[in-house]
């Protein structure tokens, strides 16, 4: 399976192939809907959409002995958050189908 990368302006074309809107309402309801989830995250809560997933932020512990990959310098992270993605049982399910190359090295 060659996998194409689907970008916010394809998902807002999808969206205006199915529907009677314009494609600036799309895109302007598009933009709130990632605004509401980056800022719920930014809040510390957990956004959960049923069938989908869930978006959480997740603690990621500090480290004094990491190193950049570049430059090979050691240095020092602090504790902070990042955004994480769990998917939901239907999304699981609906990949369970998808055909699988022999020689796919993911």
């Amino acid at each position: 399976m060659s996998a194409k990368k689907v970008t916010k302006y394809d998902l807002v074309e999808a969206v205006y192939q199915h529907s009677d809107c314009e494609k600036k309402v799309i895109q302007d309801v598009v933009e709130i809907l990632l605004d509401q989830i980056k800022d719920s995250l930014k809040s510390g809560n957990t956004i959960e959409l049923r069938g989908f997933g869930t978006f959480e932020p997740r603690l990621r512990k500090g480290r004094s002995k990491a190193r950049n990959p570049k430059t090979g310098e050691q240095l020092s992270v602090a504790p902070h958050y990042v955004a994480a993605f769990r998917a939901g049982q239907e999304l699981k399910k609906s990949l369970w189908d998808l055909p699988v190359e022999e020689n796919s090295g993911k």
